[in-house]
């Protein structure tokens, strides 16, 4: 994680520390050197109003002997908003569902994501089943099909343009006749049309359950990080059209806009799952808040 967040700590504490290296108390300048660091880091708005606003209540006028002890102030602060969200953040993503169906429009690393997710659930010494239901794009079958047989985990999928909820259903009765712990199954990458959108992936459902009415699903929405405030946007998008029930952020090794999950931990009412640290398959972790946000001040200040 603290490589991944690499170029959003420089972007952050460079404009930081120049602010308020001279300063020995936490004043209104000093105040808004740290929100339009906060802002360049793509925290958004909102949520920087309301690390301001803790940071004030954190501080009450004390003064700091140390840029280090101003930093600390902030992380306090930072840790104060997450807190306010734990019961969001709660659930633990150790013990998956058993199908998940996994949601993100196209260039945001979704099929990248599944066998990310694959492989970290097969390292776990779960068995993994993919299904291919990303039918409207013959490159995501068949680039699917190629992490499958890389990482040597089964996958059930079907002709070009055949019918998604189909795809959907030949993988679930498949995780239930190898009895798999869990089936993670690719939807088509869009959000040009929301109503059709939130049909297919409610008929998806339906097949599902059709094959076993009391099957545990879970809905992940893949987000890129390297797009800031964009992600957070189409975050909300996608929450309108349908119920998501976890995030994975993307992408966060190759931007300086990291602060975004900060925003999307503060503004939504859905848990982080994952991050994706790096290009390799296993750059990949469980997502750990209060983690997130020690990482982010372990940056060395010379």
């Amino acid at each position: 994680m603290s490589k991944a967040l690499k170029k959003t700590k420089q972007n952050f504490f460079s404009k930081l520390f120049k602010s308020i290296s001279s300063k020995s108390v936490v004043d209104d300048q000093v105040l808004d050197s740290i929100e339009e660091a906060l802002v360049s880091a793509d925290v958004g708005v909102d949520t920087t109003i309301k690390i301001i606003d803790k940071l004030e209540e954190v501080v009450k006028e004390r003064r700091y002997n140390s840029v280090e002890e101003v930093y600390e102030f902030l992380r306090e602060a930072i840790v104060q908003i997450i807190e306010s969200h734990d019961a969001k953040h709660a659930q633990t993503s150790s013990s998956p569902a058993k199908v998940t169906m996994v949601v993100g429009i196209n260039g945001v690393g979704k099929t990248t994501s599944i066998a990310k997710m694959a492989n970290y659930f097969k390292n776990q010494g779960k068995k993994v089943i993919l299904g291919a239901a990303d039918t409207f794009r013959a490159a995501a079958v068949d680039q699917l099909t190629v992490w499958s047989e890389r990482l040597d985990v089964p996958i059930v999928k079907q002709q070009m343009g055949a019918d998604p909820s189909s795809v959907t259903f030949d993988t679930v009765q498949a995780a239930i006749s190898r009895e798999v712990d869990m089936a993670i199954i690719d939807t088509a990458g869009r959000l040009h049309n929301k109503v059709n959108l939130m049909k297919e992936l409610t008929k998806m459902k339906k097949s599902i359950h059709k094959a076993d009415p009391d099957i545990e699903v879970d809905v992940i929405l893949v987000l890129d990080g390297s797009t800031g405030q964009n992600a957070l946007i189409q975050a909300k998008q996608f929450i309108d059209t349908t119920e998501v029930d976890g995030l994975i952020i993307t992408k966060l090794d190759g931007t300086a806009k990291g602060g975004v999950v900060l925003g999307i931990m503060d503004q939504l009412n859905i848990p982080v799952r994952f991050i994706g640290t790096g290009e390799q398959v296993g750059d990949f972790e469980i997502f750990d808040p209060e983690k997130f946000v020690n990482t982010f001040f372990e940056e060395e200040r010379d």
